[in-house]
């Protein structure tokens, strides 16, 4: 590693087992891609399932941020790098219990630190199922229950987007094993040019649902926001599920509303 990089100081925190690494965009310019690979290896550095860049000047928000992958490439949202970066600004001193905006390539988020920063609370913005939003292949339409053939079966998917792409896979049961097998085909698949995040998604109850999670550029992962935010909606557009949703993971629970 780069002199530069080797006398990094960072802060890391985790979500829910969803770990990153806060590089201050005030002290440290942005690592290069291998780099950013370097630091993430659980083997070779620190390790982590990404690192979070910022803060820095942004055009209609009171932080930016950047969000990149252990593979060195670039994530448009993070709903667990977002609560992370959000603690990260409350434990610098630079937000306080006010809610404050937050803009990513994946668009402004507005968040809030609450309870003394026990608590953090992300508005993730508006949910697409359009196929040009996501972005998803084939004519224009919402992704909704359509049959995917992978790894030589055949799975009913819905897709969407909350400012980076997602596909849920229904599920009667899931497991960590089902995530490892499919996960990373349906990652690339063809269906999705720009790669996608997975989601197999149990539905539990009416208020309750449980998701195994491969993550684009990261892999399987014990948590993710954005992940529970993308299930929660396609269960609530479904009809499967209410407007409040308790999502079950490996790291933990997290109330999408």
């Amino acid at each position: 590693m780069a002199d530069s990089a080797a006398q990094l100081k960072f802060r890391k925190y985790h979500g829910l087992g969803n770990d990153y690494i806060v590089v201050d965009a005030r002290a440290f310019a942005l690592p290069s891609p291998e780099e950013i690979r370097r630091i993430c290896d659980r083997h070779r550095g620190p390790g982590s399932d990404g690192i979070l860049w910022g803060p820095f000047p942004a055009p209609g928000a009171d932080f930016g941020l950047r969000i990149f992958n252990p593979d060195g490439s670039e994530a448009e949202k993070s709903g667990n790098g977002l609560r992370i970066f959000s603690r990260f600004l409350y434990d610098e001193g630079l937000v306080g219990g006010a809610p404050f905006t937050i803009l990513t390539p994946g668009g402004r988020v507005t968040s809030e630190v609450l309870d003394g920063g026990r608590r953090v609370r992300v508005e993730m913005g508006r949910v697409s199922f359009f196929s040009s939003d996501i972005p998803a292949a084939g004519p224009p339409r919402e992704v909704l229950r359509e049959p995917l053939e992978v790894g030589g079966e055949v799975v009913t998917i819905c897709a969407a987007s909350i400012g980076n792409p997602h596909c849920v896979v229904l599920c009667d049961a899931v497991s960590s094993e089902l995530a490892h097998r499919l996960g990373p085909l349906i990652e690339r698949h063809p269906l999705f040019p720009r790669r996608t995040n997975v989601q197999f998604m149990q539905v539990l109850g009416p208020d309750a649902i449980r998701i195994e999670i491969w993550e684009r550029g990261a892999g399987y992962t014990l948590a993710s926001g954005s992940s529970s935010s993308a299930a929660a909606a396609v269960a609530h557009r479904l009809g499967l599920c209410g407007n409040e949703v308790t999502v079950h993971m490996p790291g933990g629970t997290l109330d999408i509303r």
